[in-house]
């Protein structure tokens, strides 16, 4: 029963996480957590000015069994990107940067999609995670340019690539097609006046605060 209430306190603390986002502005960032574990979370970024400019970047964010009573959850880039702050064997965000520990009180999930923002229009790091890409950035920046140029179009090339996993909550995207896309559009613009005040979570039951638990 202890198990069951400890569950269940934790998908509310998730659920209250993922409300914060709302209030935030997260310009260009879309993240969901998972249809199957509420514990990973499905995102994409899409840089709008800067270096990175016209990139769409996917990530995940795991965050650790007891959270929010552990350590700092792990934010992994599933899409190449050529970055200082970024571990080029497992593309994992170096979060040390800000988060020395994860304190339930003080850190929030949106401070670290605040930081993942941050990151494309900042490369001032006291201590980068890729040395080599840093001194390039140092050093050649003209070459370093060229080699963000390659991760922003290989970033394109791969946005409408088959998803990896079968969850349903996976962000995926489609070429533009004027009879689906136009008619879906019209159709949320006919609706925003009645939908101003709402926010709607997609994993949480309808009508209700309860979150969508596999099994107690």
């Amino acid at each position: 029963m202890k198990e069951i209430v400890s569950v269940f306190q934790q998908e509310y603390i998730i659920m209250a996480e993922y409300r914060m986002l709302q209030t935030e502005n997260l310009q260009g960032i879309y993240t969901i957590p998972s249809y199957e574990n509420s514990l990973l979370w499905y995102g994409v970024i899409f840089v709008r000015s800067g270096l990175y400019a016209g990139g769409v970047f996917r990530f995940t964010l795991q965050l650790p069994d007891n959270f929010p009573d552990d350590k700092v959850p792990v934010l992994t880039f599933t899409s190449q990107l050529y970055h200082p702050a970024v571990d080029v064997n497992t593309g994992i965000l170096r979060l040390s940067e800000v988060f020395s520990h994860w304190d339930r009180k003080q850190n929030h999930i949106w401070q670290i999609l605040k930081y993942l923002h941050w990151i494309f229009y900042n490369m001032n790091l006291k201590v980068p995670a890729n040395s080599e890409v840093f001194n390039l950035f140092k050093t050649n920046r003209k070459a370093f340019v060229e080699k963000v140029k390659e991760c922003v179009a290989s970033s394109l090339e791969h946005l409408y690539d088959d998803p990896p996993t079968e969850d349903k909550h996976y962000i995926t995207f489609k070429p533009y097609d004027s009879m689906v896309h136009d008619t879906a559009k019209n159709a949320m613009l006919r609706h925003k006046d009645n939908d101003e005040s709402s926010h709607g979570i997609s994993w949480v039951q309808p009508g209700s605060c309860d979150p969508f638990s596999k099994q107690c």
